[in-house]
């Protein structure tokens, strides 16, 4: 399948994608647009758009796209709930003191973003292995607030 968004990604446009691959579609394919071609390229791809105003795997309800998909897909796990929590910190600002590490995840999708500038393909094969170790410190301290329960 085929998914549509925003170029200049950062944070949210950058944690979706790993998102669907992990959870979704192992074999989504990722087209980043000019904002003002996100619909048409999605009609004419056949393409699903996220994370842009107006559609349903966006910014809907106070939630982030990355915790739209989750809903929208029906994914029950403790760990990517935690992880939500900070990737939605990261990216709306006025919620960024939600968990502390949302900052430092803010910092480092925005250093990606300086560094590599428009190839957003480059910035998900880059800090795709960044949200699997926040994924995997998200179970440990799932885990670990479990036992202590």
């Amino acid at each position: 399948m085929r998914w549509v968004t925003r170029k200049n990604a950062s944070v949210d446009r950058i944690a979706c994608p790993w998102l669907i691959l992990r959870f979704v579609d192992p074999e989504a394919e990722f087209l980043y647009v000019p904002v003002a071609e996100v619909a048409a390229v999605a009609e004419r791809e056949g393409a699903i758009p996220y994370d842009v105003a107006g559609v349903e795997l966006g910014h809907v309800d106070g939630r982030c796209s990355f915790e739209s998909i989750i809903l929208k897909y029906g994914i029950e796990d403790p760990a990517l709930d935690r992880l939500a929590a900070i990737v939605h910190g990261a990216d709306v600002a006025a919620d960024l003191g939600v968990t502390p590490e949302a900052a430092g995840l803010k910092a480092i999708a925005h250093g990606f973003a300086m560094v590599h500038g428009e190839d957003d393909h480059r910035k998900i094969a880059l800090e795709s292995p960044l949200y699997d170790a926040l994924y995997a410190w998200c179970q440990h301290d799932v885990a670990r607030a479990q036992k202590a329960g």
